[in-house]
């Protein structure tokens, strides 16, 4: 089972079909046009107050309308505008900085103080920058929030000025209301999360871990999961794999095109990466897969449960894997994978090719070693001539503990907003910047509380559900309070 939004059921024509008087259709239907736009009371008691919402909308308006890609925006004119927002609601200028370590590169850490305890603050992490967006490719402009439909539209609208705005708007709704806790709360909105690079995340906590320093984080990678429109479960992304690239290359000495040899590169490159996309790598669990595992068993199918359960007893079950792994994002959760992404060869259409060429992208478990990947791939290819080079070098990223004092407060706050939706530990099989946290000693947790289905993140006319948006904001506001309060559960 996949856990997304699928099409609704098609309910087709029928020869019982009743047709009601016009007249009668006259009255009801714009009564009924009205009650499905309307929030129902459940999702309104979800939302947070008219004041704080329209707060978080303005936020995310200005957020999108700032162009923050790497070839032409500006995260540093974003970091200043929410620094300024915050200032205006009576944070101390020392405590809100903007910090520019390459140009149009800007980072924002901002500071909630708390009283004087013990306890180390909190992180709540999300990045400014955006993937590109063509206005060409896309049918609504990307740097501008469209509400349409019970629908904001926009670059970033999911990935992740959604979260930027929630936190900056939270952040001073506590401070309106006099909120003080029993910790510091930090909001870092950082850079080159997208595009990599020497900044954002990685050189705050190489430079100025002072800024940022905390006992956990709150980041992107979690959220809610939806089937046919139905709430399935929260997801707390505890652990995410690493990537490594692989640079596989045949050279040869070549030749005229009329005298072929069976020694061609392109040929025995081919070779190479047919038996490599047919190679599975062994199921290995870890404490989050073997949470995900144990909570999701009960969510699926019965075969695919069944095979979840079989798999915590036996993680060397090659049918429960089997069934498992029919889910391309379950088999991902259970392996390293290893896929090629790109090719090239030859140098001229009448010669033999000297050179074949392709990239490997492996998403790796967090335990597992590049170096052994790196073998094993050469062991499966069984090409004498194959070269098989690193390209660059996955950085580590150890699971964050499920822990209680985590945990707790965000099953207890689901409960509340949703009953029934279980909490659901998971691993990313994508990336971000909790692994810098992560390694170096900060753990992570993805979690948002929101429900959105298929956002087209990275793609044309990138889109959040406007409930959901605003449910994800309360739920953010009450698990944060809850998480720096002294009584925590």
């Amino acid at each position: 089972m996949s856990l997304c939004v699928r099409p609704g059921n098609d309910f087709r024509s029928s020869s019982s079909r009743v047709h009601p008087d016009p007249r009668v259709l006259r009255v009801i239907v714009p009564v009924l046009a009205l009650l499905a736009s309307a929030p129902s009371a459940g999702a309104q008691q979800n939302r947070s107050p008219d004041r704080w919402q329209a707060m978080a909308r303005e936020v995310l308006q200005e957020l999108v309308g700032i162009n923050t890609t790497h070839s032409a925006g500006s995260t540093t004119v974003a970091a200043a505008a929410m620094r300024k927002r915050l200032i205006d609601a009576g944070f101390p200028a020392a405590d809100v900085v903007v910090i520019e370590h390459v140009a149009k590169k800007g980072n924002l850490v901002a500071r909630l103080r708390g009283r004087n305890t013990e306890r180390k603050p909190i992180l709540l992490l999300a990045h400014l920058d955006v993937v590109e967006a063509n206005p060409e490719d896309w049918t609504l402009p990307p740097f501008e929030l469209i509400e349409k439909d019970g629908t904001f539209y926009g670059r970033g609208t999911a990935d992740d000025k959604d979260e930027a705005a929630i936190y900056v708007t939270n952040l001073i709704r506590m401070k309106v209301e006099g909120f003080v806790p029993d910790r510091d709360i930090i909001v870092a909105l950082t850079a080159d999360e997208e595009g990599g690079g020497d900044n954002g995340v990685d050189w705050l906590v190489r430079n100025r871990r002072d800024l940022i320093d905390a006992a956990f984080a709150l980041n992107e990678g979690g959220g809610g999961q939806l089937e046919d429109g139905r709430r399935i479960s929260n997801a707390v992304q505890a652990a995410e794999k690493k990537v490594q690239n692989f640079r596989l290359e045949v050279t040869n000495p070549g030749g005229h095109s009329s005298r072929p040899r069976p020694d061609n590169a392109i040929y025995e490159l081919a070779q190479a990466l047919v038996r490599i996309g047919a190679f599975s790598f062994p199921v290995h669990l870890n404490d989050v897969t073997r949470a995900f595992l144990e909570r999701s068993a009960d969510l699926v199918d019965a075969q695919t449960g069944q095979a979840m359960r079989q798999l915590l007893k036996d993680e060397n079950d090659s049918r429960a894997a089997e069934i498992v792994a029919r889910d391309a994002q379950f088999n991902s959760m259970l392996r390293s994978t290893c896929v090629a992404t790109m090719l090239e060869g030859g140098h001229a259409t009448n010669a033999l090719p000297q050179r074949a060429r392709a990239n490997v992208n492996c998403r790796i478990l967090p335990d597992a070693d590049a170096d052994r990947i790196q073998s094993e791939l050469e062991r499966v290819a069984a090409v004498p001539t194959l070269e098989v080079t690193q390209v660059g070098r996955a950085g580590d990223s150890p699971p964050s503990p499920v822990s209680p004092e985590v945990l707790g407060p965000i099953e207890r706050i689901t409960k509340e907003m949703w009953p029934g939706v279980p909490v659901v530990p998971t691993m990313s099989t994508g990336a971000t910047d909790g692994r810098y946290l992560r390694n170096a000693g900060i753990p992570v947790y993805g979690v948002s509380g929101l429900f959105y289905g298929e956002t087209f993140s990275h793609g044309m006319n990138e889109r959040v559900p406007v409930d959901a948006f605003y449910q994800g904001q309360e739920f953010l506001y009450r698990l944060v309070k809850a998480l720096t309060s002294r009584a925590v559960s």
